[in-house]
């Protein structure tokens, strides 16, 4: 008897372990369905070089349960040593988007480092609204994301 519950107790806290990190990968990161960040494009080029670059699969990291691609194993480096410096604000979901309690996919040519935080944007056409009050738009989004955060993109979609 003792033995069934120890089983039951530890199938329990397994399965409660496992949901809550596939929680995680699907509501707090904009990943594929292969887990992979930004559409594979590397987050460190963005600050390094100032401009969008496209990630190689020979260079990943992983943060927040999703995947991020590099350009270079330098920059994968910087990345794992610093992870929240390079990581896109909003869990790489549409800055806008989240202004409007959405959590939008992102083109990750359309993009703005501002105070040294990365912010991508649903594409360009949605950018300019972004970029015509930033300081505005960030925060309304930061008080936003605090109770999105969680919050499935369907259960928000559907709202």
């Amino acid at each position: 008897m003792k033995i069934a519950t120890l089983i039951t107790t530890i199938t329990t806290v397994v399965c409660i372990a496992l949901s809550s990190a596939a929680k995680a990968a699907d509501i707090d990161v904009n990943a594929d369905e292969n887990d992979v960040a930004i559409h594979g494009y590397d987050p460190v080029s963005y600050f390094t070089d100032g401009a969008a670059v496209m990630g190689s699969p020979k260079y990943t990291a992983t943060h927040n349960s999703a995947i991020y691609q590099f350009s270079s194993d330098n920059n994968r480096r910087s990345f794992r040593d610093s992870p929240a410096k390079f990581a896109p604000q909003f869990g790489g979901f549409c800055a806008m988007g989240v202004v409007f309690n959405k959590k939008l996919d992102t083109d990750p040519t359309a993009w703005k480092i501002v105070d040294g935080k990365l912010y991508l944007n649903l594409n360009k056409t949605v950018q300019k609204k972004w970029l015509s009050d930033i300081p505005g738009h960030i925060e309304s989004a930061n008080r936003v994301w605090h109770g999105i955060e969680d919050v499935t993109i369907a259960v928000l979609n559907a709202e």
